[in-house]
This record gives structure tokens, sequence and C-alpha cells, in this order.
């Protein structure tokens, strides 16, 4: 499956971003999806990941209440909306899959999913 993510940007703290990923290729609603980001000199970091029906979803910590992960099977799209950004928040976002049709759970690890975008800069000044 081919991703690309988009809707990156500069904005204020305390602005609010949508990011978008569209699949194509394979059938998307196989596909749990998940949300990255990788700060300059840091490792890969879990963001937000959503099961392949949209059932489930999962935050990280440092991003929950704050940001939300969804799909649109119909328009292979997942996305991430978010708010109240945090000059910490600054990364490039990457979109992934893992081929999970049917699983209740989702993935954290960055090495377990198959297919990844190309990523998306988000910055926020203070």
């Amino acid at each position: 499956v081919q991703l690309q993510a988009s809707g990156g940007g500069e904005v204020q703290a305390g602005g609010s971003l949508r990011l978008s990923c569209a699949a194509s290729g394979r059938t998307f609603s196989n596909y749990a999806m998940g949300w990255f980001r990788q700060a300059p000199g840091k490792e890969r970091d879990f963001v937000a990941a959503i099961t392949w029906n949209g059932g489930i979803t999962g935050y990280a910590d440092s991003v929950k209440g704050r940001f939300t992960i969804s799909r649109d099977n119909a328009k292979n799209t997942v996305y991430l909306e978010m708010n109240s950004l945090k000059p910490e928040d600054t990364a490039v976002y990457y979109c992934a899959a893992d081929r999970a049709y049917g699983r209740t759970y989702y993935k954290i690890e960055a090495e377990l999913y198959e297919y990844w975008g190309q990523g998306t800069q988000v910055t926020v000044s203070s």
C-alpha cells in the first residue's frame, strides 16, 4: 500500500493542525494505521493508532486529550487532528500501515508497521 501524508505546517503554540494520510494500492480497511513522529536527533516515536475498522484507538501519553486519530475507509484516509499544540510537538510526522484485518488491538512499535508514508513537517513556535 502507498501512503501519502499531508497537512503539516507551522503554527503557534496553542494552535491546531489536521494531518491526512491517503492510501492507495491495497484494500485500506485491511490495515491498522498509526501515526509516528521524529524530532531531529531523536527516535521515531509512537503518537496514535487506530484499528482496521476504527473501533479502537490509542495514544501516546504526551498527546492524549489533545490529538485525535480517525479514519474514513470509504475515502482510504486516516486523519490526525492535533489541538493545543506545543513546541515539543515539533517533528516530522509519518503515517504507517499494518496489515491487521479483524485484529482488535493496535501496535505501537514502529518496526512492526509494514508500510510508511513520506512524512510531513509540523513546526510549533512558542
